[in-house]
């Protein structure tokens, strides 16, 4: 079918800024090339290219550019298709043996293997191929896939290097005159064994343009200039203090040791610190000013280009506090901002801005946030290793800056804290004093009046229970609820229901995400709603399916359609690991603006997206959906996409997953037990910034339990945390509670009537034994009638604005 222009369009912008999310780690000057030519082509994504991970970040684009391919649309000649050929044979053979395997074992134990094995990653399998290619110049891709339902495990194949991946990796570098390293990966790969090597770009999953870009950073059309927003090491290097992995107890006793803040405090040097990146160029950068506008700091630097070729410069500013009080990092970043272009000579001023409230610690004994007296030094860098003391602010005297309330219960352990590293005594550096009395002290008012809509005084209760869950048919199958329970958006993930439309309660329409809207791209239509045409299952997932029910739901889905056919080609835009490693908020916002373009276009109100939980461990298989281990470039770029949605009419986003959800074993019966401390600091902070800086109309509260309560039930959290703190005005829907698998282990799946009575506005997928669970909390008072109009009212506000927006912009078109 012919291309619609917004399609060319949204391909001609990522193809453009995905570059800028491309970080390239060692160089030698051998790249980028003159021209195109005989280039040889080796490793697992070469042909085998991944576009995204798996799961709720599968989408159906209309096409995806693999590096071959983009390589010969740019005029190279690949000479070595018999590598590339036999190994695909291979890769295939291996995961057809990998998925029987999987498939038996669920059906020995009784299991649905789409659900049970959901994300699994097939480790790189062993193999031996002669590395034949023509050319002085050789690319190795070497490629990892995880997703939704799976972590990652530190064996070869996954986290570790395979035994064939380094002896190639290093023989193409002594074999070939020019050899690069691609890495099409989703997080860490330990690169220790293959550290030699010259060259190494850090391309990423870039969405369906993959391909195209690097075609474009090799012939220097482009240029790499993101940087690092995870501490890269040796697997051995990473630290053992907290769990991970556990199937019902989770203790994060790191405490707030994560990422660069444990690198960086214990003084252990990564592979590649936080925050780093070269590019084609080289840049100097030049302190400048310090100064303070009341509560706002503003710290000047001077970046110069010094090389030969254009490109951008990311400038980071990290503080580290007195330490006295209480045990802090070595440094934390605090500010950060990019050049424009600069060409050859050119330089740029940049302006780098923070609150003296970003400062303070968490006090979990006086609960309260606390700036402790002593001086703070500023320190200047392109990443964390490579920072330098600029200047110093110094407070007279302990300030609270917000006093709270405790929430979220406690860990049944203390935090480790490392030893103490002996602080630099810099020489004299510009202070600026701050006075406690300057600094105003906030108060939160944890009880306010909230409304109840004159048409929800209207509803019964069972109406009001049918407001309070996820749209659902009478008679619904098992697949209803696996990510395509919508029926007015062919593939959409779920809507709110349909069932009080002639009492003036309008259908919010959801579609998943977070790299791009996840949509049927073909469906017909009929009076019963929208009908996607081939699988409606992630890839994932539907090649776990046992043989017998693959072959009829081949069969349905071959059936010849009646009516025309309609066309909903969804844009698959970089993972957000990706997007975090431009260190861009502009090119964010610009990403959303596109999503949110289609989203008017296919008739989507909620994009289920961003997610911004932090990657806590490398081997949390969701980690490529998520941003950073920092929570303000999290919150920052959460913060831009949703801008970038949210000025369409009728579009809003879901940020998720609200909170501690790093993990993906038994992920609806894990109990993250946190101090609240590390919570507050780390694992909030980024949604509190996200509320802040840019409203998002809706929230998806997480699996996980915190501290023994299901986060969906937590009103603390939801409410108090928050609403209260944060200050967030729009609705609360859980994460998609798929029937069968919310109940296994030691605390089993969230009760429908506490999450109501929590504050927890929709229950999702939404059925109708949740309908009547929510009927039944009310009857034995388990569930307040007004909690549920309160709920109620949020949910049709919501639609209401949505929906009438989309309607008056129509209008004026």
């Amino acid at each position: 079918m012919e291309w619609q222009a917004y399609e060319r369009e949204h391909a001609q912008t990522l193809r453009r800024l995905g570059a800028e999310c491309a970080v390239l780690l060692k160089r030698n000057g051998d790249f980028p090339l003159d021209a195109p030519g005989d280039i040889a082509l080796f490793g697992s994504g070469a042909r085998q290219t991944v576009k995204g991970g798996t799961g709720s970040g599968e989408v159906n684009s209309r096409y995806f550019v693999t590096v071959e391919e983009g390589l010969e649309r740019a005029g190279f000649t690949v000479t070595s298709k018999y590598w590339l050929e036999t190994y695909d044979m291979l890769r295939s053979a291996a995961r057809r043996d990998f998925m029987q395997t999987l498939r038996d074992k669920a059906r020995r134990e009784r299991k649905l293997a789409p659900l049970e094995y959901m994300g699994v990653v097939m480790p790189e399998p062993e193999y031996r191929i002669p590395l034949y290619g023509d050319g002085d110049t050789a690319i190795y891709v070497l490629s990892r896939i995880s997703g939704e339902g799976s972590d990652r495990e530190a064996v070869k194949g996954d986290i570790l290097l395979t035994d064939t991946e380094i002896r190639d990796i290093l023989e193409l570098r002594e074999k070939y005159r020019r050899f690069l390293l691609v890495l099409n990966v989703g997080g860490v790969v330990d690169l220790s064994p293959v550290m030699a090597v010259e060259n190494i770009l850090l391309l990423s999953q870039l969405g369906m343009e993959t391909g195209n870009i690097l075609a474009d950073l090799l012939l220097g059309k482009a240029y790499p200039s993101g940087k690092l927003a995870a501490t890269w090491a040796a697997w051995e290097d990473y630290p053992r203090i907290g769990d991970f992995g556990g199937r019902d107890e989770t203790r994060y006793r790191e405490g707030v040791y994560v990422g660069y803040r444990f690198f960086d405090s214990v003084g252990k040097a990564p592979l590649f610190p936080f925050g780093y990146g070269l590019g084609y160029t080289d840049f100097a950068v030049k302190p400048g000013r310090v100064s303070r506008a009341g509560e706002t700091v503003t710290v000047t630097a001077r970046v110069r280009n010094t090389g030969a070729f254009p490109g951008k410069e990311t400038v980071q500013l990290y503080a580290s506090a007195p330490g006295e009080t209480i045990d802090r990092p070595f440094q934390e970043l605090v500010a950060f901002s990019k050049t424009p272009e600069l060409r050859p000579g050119e330089t740029a001023e940049l302006t780098l801005r923070f609150s003296i409230r970003d400062l303070a610690f968490y006090d979990q004994e006086e609960s309260a946030w606390t700036l402790e007296k002593g001086r703070y030094l500023l320190r200047l860098g392109t990443d964390s290793r490579d920072t330098r003391a600029v200047g110093a602010l110094r407070l007279n005297k302990d300030a609270v800056t917000l006093q709270c309330r405790p929430c979220c219960g406690k860990p049944d352990f203390i935090d480790w804290s490392p030893e103490r590293r002996e602080r630099e005594k810099p020489g004299l550096l510009p202070t600026l004093g701050f006075r406690r009395k300057k600094i105003g002290k906030e108060r939160v008012y944890y009880r306010r009046d909230e409304p109840v809509d004159p048409l929800v005084l209207e509803l019964s209760d069972e109406e009001l229970c049918l407001m309070g869950v996820g749209a659902f048919e009478e008679k619904s199958g098992p697949l209803n609820v696996i990510g395509d329970a919508g029926r007015t958006v062919a593939g959409a993930a779920g809507e709110t229901t349909r069932a009080l439309r002639d009492k003036g309660v309008p259908a919010l329409v959801m579609a998943d995400g977070p790299a791009g809207l996840r949509l049927s791209r073909e469906y017909t239509v009929d009076e019963k709603g929208a009908h996607p045409l081939g699988a409606s299952l992630p890839e994932s997932m539907a090649e776990l399916l046992p043989a017998p029910i693959a072959w009829l739901m081949g069969k349905l889905s071959g059936k010849k359609p009646e009516g025309p056919i309609h066309t909903q080609y969804a844009s698959a835009i970089p993972i957000g690991t990706a997007l975090a490693q431009s260190w861009n908020l502009d090119l964010a916002e610009t990403c959303g603006d596109l999503v949110g373009d289609e989203m008017e276009r296919f008739g989507v109100h909620l994009w289920l997206a961003p997610a911004l939980n932090l990657q806590r461990d490398i081997r949390c298989g969701r980690n490529f959906e998520y941003f950073s281990e920092d929570p303000l470039i999290s919150g920052k770029l959460a913060a831009a996409l949703t801008r970038g949605v949210q000025r369409h009419p009728g579009c809003g986003v879901t940020i998720k997953h609200f909170a501690a959800n790093n993990q993906e074993r038994n992920r609806y019966g894990s109990n993250s037990q946190i101090s609240e401390r590390a919570l507050r600091e780390l694992y909030l902070r980024g949604f509190g910034i996200c509320v802040r800086e840019s409203a998002p109309l809706a929230l998806m509260s997480s699996y996980n339990l915190l501290n023994g309560v299901h986060t969906s039930q937590r009103r603390d959290l939801l409410q108090h945390i928050l609403r209260y703190e944060f200050g967030y005005g729009g609705l609360i829907m859980t994460d998609w509670v798929i029937p069968g698998m919310s109940g296994r282990g030691k605390y089993g799946g969230p009760d429908r009537g506490a999450v109501a009575a929590a504050g927890g506005d929709l229950f999702m997928p939404g059925s109708k034994a949740d309908q009547k669970a929510l009927l039944k909390a009310l009857k034995r008072k388990k569930l307040t009638r007004q909690q549920l109009r309160i709920n109620a009212t949020r949910v049709l506000h919501t639609a209401r604005l949505l929906t009438e927006e989309r309607t008056e912009a129509g209008e004026k078109e």
